[in-house]
C-alpha cells in the first residue's frame, strides 16, 4: 500500500498552529457568555434558572458530539468533520448573534457545543500527518488549547461585553471560526488513515441519549432539587440506555465505540483519571473568580471587576501552555503516564497552596498558574496514553471518548462545587454570598479530586517511552477495523 505523505518541518509547525487555533477557538465557546450571567436574565427576557441554559447547552452539545464527531472522523476524514464541526461552531453564533430571547440563543449554544469535536479531531490528524520527532509536543499543546481558550476566552469577553452591545460576542466568534475554518481548509491535509465500516446510527442515538440523561441532571439538579422526580428519573433513564447501549456496542461487528479495547486497563484507567482531571480543572476556574469578585468589606473578598478578574485569571491559560511542550519531553524520555501522574501531584499541591494564597490577587495568580501548570502536563499525556493503545483507525474516535471523561468531570465539578458554594453562605445586605469556609472546602476538595486522581494514574500499565512506535503504524492509508483488533 501507499505511504502517507508527511509535511517537512516547517509546514508541520503550520499545521499546528492552525489546529492549535482551531483548538483555542471552540474552547473560547465554553466561557463566551460567563461575562454576561448576571445580566442574561433581562437579556433574554427569562428567568435566571432559564437564562443558566445558555451554559448548559454548550456543555450539553460537546460532550455528546466529541465521540459521535471522532467516530465519524475515523470513519469519513477527520479533517471533512473538523471542518463540518468549525462551520456548526459558525452557524450557532450566527444564530445567537441577532437573537434577543432565550429559544435562538439556546439552539446557537448547542450548535457551538458541537464544535467541541475539534480538539480530539485535530489531536488525531496530527498522529496521522506529522513527523514521529513532532508529534509528542504537537498534541501537547492541542490539548493545552481547551485550558489556554477557556483562560483567555473569559477577560476578552468580559471587555467586550463592558464596551459594546453583548451580541458582538457572537459576531466575533463567527468571523473567528471563518478565519479557523478557511486557515483548516487551505493550511491542513486530510488523512488518509481511515477505518472500514458503517456508521452506528442508532449506537449513535442510544449514546447521546443516556450522556443526556446522565449529564442533564449533573448540570440542573441543584435547580431542580437532587431528590426530585425529574432528578432521579434521568439519572434511572441514563442507567438503564447506557446498559442497553453497551450490550449493542459489545455485539455490533462496527461499534461507534469499542468497549472491549476502551474497557482495557490502559485506556479505562487513563479515561477515569481524565473524568477526575478535568473536575480539578474546572473547580478553580468556577471557584477562583467569585472569590476575586466578592466584595472586600467581606474580608475574604478581593473587590475585583469581571474584567479585572479575567485579567487575573488569564496568566494560567499561559502557563498551561508554556508547560505543555516541556510535559511532551517528560512523556518522550520516561513515558506519559508519568507526567499524568505528575500533572496530578501538581495539581494537589496548587489546590493545597490555595488555602494560604487566597487572601490575595497575587496569591490566585499564583495557585492558579500552580494548577494550570499541573492541567498542562495531565493534559499533555491523555492523547498519548489513549493513542498508544489504540489502533491508528480508530484514534479519532478514542480521542473522543477521553474528551467526553473530561465534560463528565466537568459537568460534574460544576455541580459539586455549585451545592458547596450555594450551601454555606452567608447574607451581605440583600445578596446571599458564599462563605469563606465555603472557598475553603472548595479547595479541598479540588485537592482531594486531584489526588484521586494520582491513585488513578497508578493503576495505568507501565508503558514503553513515547518514540517513533507511536505513529509508525498510520504509514499505511486505510485499515480494516476488523482486522485491526485481532
Amino acid at each position: 500500500m501507499m505511504q502517507a505523505s508527511r509535511p517537512d518541518n516547517s509546514n508541520s509547525n503550520v499545521i499546528v498552529g492552525v489546529l492549535a487555533a482551531a483548538g483555542i477557538t471552540v474552547a473560547v465557546m465554553q466561557t463566551l457568555v460567563v461575562p454576561l450571567i448576571p445580566d442574561l436574565p433581562q437579556l433574554l427576557h427569562t428567568s435566571a434558572a432559564n437564562a443558566s441554559w445558555a451554559i448548559t447547552a454548550t456543555l450539553l452539545g460537546g460532550a455528546i458530539a466529541t465521540p459521535v464527531v471522532g467516530r465519524l472522523g475515523d470513519l469519513y476524514g477527520k479533517r471533512r468533520m473538523l471542518l463540518i464541526s468549525t462551520a456548526l461552531l459558525v452557524i450557532g453564533s450566527l444564530v445567537c448573534a441577532p437573537a434577543d430571547s432565550l429559544t435562538p440563543v439556546v439552539i446557537g449554544r448547542t450548535l457551538q457545543g458541537f464544535g467541541m469535536g475539534v480538539i480530539p479531531l485535530g489531536i488525531s490528524i496530527m498522529r496521522d500527518v506529522l513527523p514521529a520527532e513532532k508529534l509528542g509536543s504537537a498534541m501537547a499543546v492541542m490539548s493545552s488549547s481547551l485550558g489556554v481558550g477557556g483562560a483567555l476566552g473569559l477577560p476578552l469577553s468580559a471587555a467586550v461585553a463592558q464596551g459594546a452591545d453583548w451580541h458582538a460576542l457572537f459576531w466575533g466568534s463567527a468571523g473567528l471560526g471563518l478565519v479557523v475554518g478557511l486557515l483548516t481548509l487551505l493550511l491542513v491535509p486530510e488523512s488518509s488513515v481511515t477505518a472500514r465500516g458503517r456508521f452506528d446510527v442508532l449506537g449513535a442515538l442510544a449514546l447521546s441519549a443516556g450522556l443526556l440523561c446522565l449529564l442533564l441532571p449533573i448540570s440542573k439538579g441543584a435547580d431542580w432539587g437532587w431528590g426530585s422526580g425529574t432528578t432521579l428519573g434521568l439519572f434511572g433513564g441514563a442507567v438503564v440506555i447506557l446498559l442497553l447501549w453497551g450490550l449493542w456496542e459489545l455485539r455490533h461487528p462496527a461499534p461507534l465505540v469499542d468497549l472491549r479495547t476502551s474497557g482495557k486497563r490502559p485506556i479505562l484507567m487513563t479515561n477515569l483519571a481524565s473524568v477526575v482531571v478535568g473536575f480539578s480543572m474546572y473547580a478553580m476556574s468556577l471557584v477562583a473568580p467569585q472569590l476575586l469578585q466578592l466584595p472586600g468589606s467581606t474580608g475574604y473578598g478581593l473587590g475585583q471587576s469581571m474584567l479585572a478578574a479575567g485579567l487575573w485569571m488569564a496568566p494560567a491559560g499561559l502557563v498551561m501552555m508554556a508547560v505543555s511542550p516541556f510535559a511532551a519531553k517528560v512523556s518522550a524520555a520516561y513515558g506519559p503516564k508519568l507526567s499524568l501522574l505528575v500533572g496530578a501531584l501538581i495539581i494537589a499541591v496548587g489546590y493545597g497552596a490555595a488555602l494560604g494564597l487566597m487572601g490575595s490577587t497575587w496569591g490566585v495568580l499564583a495557585f492558579a498558574a500552580i494548577i494550570s501548570a499541573g492541567v498542562g502536563f495531565a493534559y499533555a499525556a491523555m492523547p498519548a496514553l489513549i493513542m498508544s493503545a489504540v489502533p491508528p483507525s480508530e484514534s479519532a474516535a478514542a480521542n473522543g471518548l477521553n474528551s467526553l471523561a473530561r465534560s463528565i468531570g466537568t459537568s460534574s465539578s460544576s455541580a459539586v462545587m455549585g451545592v458547596v458554594l450555594a450551601h454555606m453562605t452567608t447574607r451581605l445586605g440583600p445578596v446571599t454570598i458564599p462563605t469563606e469556609s465555603g472557598f475553603r472546602v472548595a479547595f479541598m476538595i479540588g485537592t482531594g479530586a486531584a489526588v484521586v486522581a494520582a491513585l488513578v494514574v497508578l493503576g495505568i500499565p507501565a508503558r514503553a517511552k513515547m518514540g517513533p512506535s507511536l505513529v509508525a503504524t498510520s504509514a499505511v492509508p486505510v485499515v480494516d477495523a476488523d482486522l485491526s483488533k485481532q
